[in-house]
């Protein structure tokens, strides 16, 4: 094969990368306005944190798209920038939770499953796409782990709206709160151990 033939092959593949990307954080951007405008009518602190994870999914996104075409050093210094935006979302949730604690207030239930189940599905949507690229670099990997995150933050979030309208109590709401704290600081280590390892 010749040098050109690589060369655009290699072209073509990053232009699918960048249309890929662009379509995950176009949906991502949406589901972050979904998520934070019912969140904060809904007094879901669920919802906000699944905002929260939209945006910072989003900002992986346009790293990510610095990425494509570049070096694995690039790739790999997009991915651990990935990471640390993600430990430093879970750190602000955590906050927020603890706020919202102290403040009290029930959050609506069936506000918080209709919006997490939308959600969901469209974070399945972008999984199915991100999974063709997953082995372009750290950064789509990142990319992966942000979307994989969010699926089973959505899902946690119908549950724990199920049993906010169960035993009308905020707690539940609060426990995936904390869930999504975990989730964010834990994935967030593993890109920077997957970004760690390329460099």
């Amino acid at each position: 094969m010749s040098n050109m033939e690589t060369e655009f092959e290699l072209d073509v593949s990053n232009k699918a990368e960048r249309r890929t990307l662009r379509l995950v954080l176009v949906i991502n951007l949406s589901q972050a306005a979904l998520a934070g405008i019912v969140g904060f009518f809904a007094d879901s602190t669920g919802l906000m944190g699944a905002a929260l994870d939209n945006l910072a999914d989003a900002g992986v996104y346009i790293v990510s798209l610095y990425a494509v075409g570049r070096s694995a050093l690039a790739k790999s210094r997009a991915a651990y920038l990935s990471g640390t935006l993600l430990i430093i979302l879970g750190l602000g949730l955590l906050i927020e939770v603890v706020r919202r604690f102290v403040a009290g207030g029930e959050p609506a239930g069936i506000l918080m499953i209709v919006t997490a189940i939308i959600n969901a599905l469209s974070n399945l949507f972008c999984v199915k796409l991100l999974s063709a690229h997953r082995d372009k670099g750290a950064h789509m990997k990142a990319s992966m782990i942000f979307t994989g995150n969010d699926m089973m933050v959505n899902l946690g979030i119908v549950v724990s709206g199920i049993m906010v309208m169960i035993f009308k109590s905020s707690i539940p709401d609060l426990v995936i709160g904390l869930v999504v704290v975990g989730i964010s600081i834990k994935g967030g280590i593993e890109i920077l151990r997957e970004a760690n390892k390329k460099q």
